[in-house]
């Protein structure tokens, strides 16, 4: 895509090696292989080596934690990258880094942090994070998982359902009830009680392995709990993690519909010239890239902000809302622009639009995004 605002420049030299270098990896490795993966409904295993070998599995911890120790522009970049190819690829990523690795980083044990961060980072161990519920999706408090204290341990009952990666993870991050307030478990696959079934025939992120997680009396003893995670607080501030990657994510979805839209509607001849020759379709164009254009401006601001720790999750909430909401409509007018070629897999942006679908919903609603801005602007609590 055409850089008119001259965004490159902003960028470090470091920023922009990591960039392309995720993007020679989406053009070479990953697109190949992602028609048949989302027609198929996988995700194919050779990514998740691949992408550790990027280095952008946990980019933002420190590399003594088994991160790479990039900042937050170079992760949202990477995002960015990622969700160009799909966001299923983004969505592994960000669960695996901004959901699992970052709350072990901040808020568990030492053991905990040796035990996992390193492997996670390497790609051997797969996480999910398991908050959501059949009946407890926009308002986590009203989960009806517990855990209940047993001698040593805790007793686990429950069920997780919308849980990215559960089908493949190794390794689950619960958040339960408990006498405490909410805590966060980590709880290997093959722990007794613990159960997950594949969610099938998703018409959305089928690249993405989604399940649902049944704890039935599901024991762990005391060095499974994060000890530093207590109360709502430590599982949305993950999801705060989760939903800037998600902000970059969209926009890369975008970037992809509008170079599909814009290649194409520049070779395709329509009354003896190229469609991009017609005014409406250049409108159409202009808008698409306005919008983008805006939503990376944003991005980036956001990203230096929080690197110079001036953290806030209403921010968040904006970037995420905004672009979310200009992808979706982007890759919908794109769809519009190739016809009745929008909708074959292989021209991409009916793929992007059905995940953005998606997206647009998970990791906070767009309405949430809406009430979380409009509280900080009127200080009236809508929820």
């Amino acid at each position: 895509m055409q850089d008119l605002m001259l965004i490159d420049s902003l960028l470090t030299q470091e920023e922009r090696d990591i960039r392309d270098a995720v993007q020679t990896w989406v053009l070479q490795k990953a697109k190949p292989l992602i028609d048949d993966a989302y027609e198929q409904g996988y995700f194919p295993e050779i990514f998740i080596k691949e992408l550790a070998a990027l280095g952008v599995l946990g980019a933002t911890l420190p590399v003594a934690d088994g991160g790479s120790g990039l900042g937050y522009v170079a992760y949202g970049l990477i995002c960015q990258a990622l969700e160009q190819a799909d966001s299923g690829i983004r969505s592994f990523v960000s669960v695996q880094s901004s959901l699992c690795m970052y709350p072990i980083w901040r808020y568990g044990s030492a053991i905990q942090k040796q035990t996992w961060l390193r492997k996670m980072g390497q790609g051997e161990i797969v996480a999910c994070f398991a908050l959501t519920e059949p009946n407890a999706g926009s308002d986590p408090s009203s989960m009806t998982t517990h855990a209940v204290k047993e001698g040593t341990g805790w007793r686990l009952n429950g069920t997780k359902q919308w849980i990215t990666n559960a089908p493949r993870a190794d390794l689950a991050l619960i958040w339960a009830k408990t006498s405490e307030g909410i805590r966060g478990f980590l709880i290997p696959k093959e722990t007794k009680g613990y159960q997950v079934d594949t969610i099938h025939h998703k018409l959305s992120m089928r690249l993405s392995a989604t399940g649902t997680i049944y704890l039935n009396d599901c024991w762990v003893d005391d060095a499974a709990c994060l000890p530093l995670a207590k109360g709502l607080g430590a599982p949305l501030s993950c999801l705060t993690q989760a939903r800037y990657g998600i902000a970059w994510g969209a926009t890369g979805a975008a970037i992809a519909c509008f170079d599909m839209a814009l290649d194409y509607t520049q070779t395709r001849q329509q009354f003896g010239m190229p469609l991009a020759q017609k005014q409406l379709v250049q409108k159409s164009l202009a808008d698409m890239y306005n919008e983008i254009t805006k939503a990376q401006l944003l991005n980036l601001h956001l990203g230096r902000l929080r690197e110079q720790g001036e953290e806030d999750p209403v921010r968040v909430s904006l970037a995420k809302m905004n672009a979310c909401k200009h992808a979706l409509a982007i890759a919908r007018e794109a769809r519009n622009l190739l016809g009745g070629n929008g909708i074959m897999l292989e021209y991409q942006v009916m793929r992007h639009a059905q995940n953005l679908e998606t997206v647009f919903t998970y990791e906070g609603a767009d309405n949430i995004h809406h009430l979380i801005v409009g509280h900080y602007l009127t200080g009236l609590n809508a929820f």
